[in-house]
């Protein structure tokens, strides 16, 4: 796996998704939101238009019932959990840390602290560690007007990775380097934005593009 297309937020709007598959990569990543609060019926077949291995976290926005969903498909879940795949390996955490709206797959700075304590441990380190996260660390593109709404606990994880694929926040579209750790959020791909990134082989060589379609 060497070129992937990163999509996210897709919020229940689908009909973007079609104009990603011209694109030339060997995977799918999704950094959540694939429903707005549901509903969860079409997202196994939406999913499986992609003709490439897809791995996929929640978002906040996601009833928790996703999980099923996902691991009930072809798609590879990755919520609390990490995989190796080749020179990469991809660890992932879904929902974020509370809001003020009270969506449906929220979680305290408690429970993301400790289970990316877990994954951090447990994990195979690669000539890429990436961390596939709703959430953006607090202060990395996670501005809502002049408040930062990043999760706390993300941040103090951030240095254990390469790169971090998150969303989210859909103003925050941007590419970003804090700490020597590259951070990524592609936009909404509701409205057909998304990122192609190139794994080199070597560490750090990582190219980003922020797309639209």
């Amino acid at each position: 796996m060497t070129d992937v297309l990163l999509l996210a937020d897709l919020h229940g709007n689908y009909g973007k998704l079609d104009a990603f598959l011209g694109y030339d990569y060997d995977a799918v990543i999704i950094a959540g939101d694939i429903t707005n609060f549901g509903p969860l019926e079409p997202v196994d077949s939406v999913l499986s238009r992609f003709e490439v291995p897809c791995f996929a976290i929640p978002g906040n926005c996601d009833p928790r019932e996703i999980i099923d969903v996902l691991e009930r498909s072809d798609t590879i879940c990755l919520h609390n959990s990490w995989i190796a795949l080749g020179k990469i390996t991809l660890a992932g955490f879904g929902g974020s840390n509370t809001t003020p709206f009270g969506t449906p797959f929220e979680l305290t700075e408690e429970e993301i602290d400790s289970e990316l304590t877990r994954i951090v441990n447990h994990m195979d380190r690669n000539i890429h560690n990436v961390l596939l996260s709703h959430a953006p660390p607090y202060g990395v593109l996670d501005s809502v007007g002049e408040n930062h709404v990043g999760s706390r606990s993300i941040r103090k994880h951030m240095t254990r990775f390469d790169l971090i694929c998150c969303a989210h926040i859909h103003e925050a579209r941007g590419i970003v380097e804090v700490d020597g750790v590259r951070v990524v959020n592609p936009g909404p791909a509701s409205e057909g934005y998304g990122a192609l990134i190139h794994f080199g082989k070597e560490p750090k060589d990582i190219d980003i593009e922020l797309i639209s379609v």
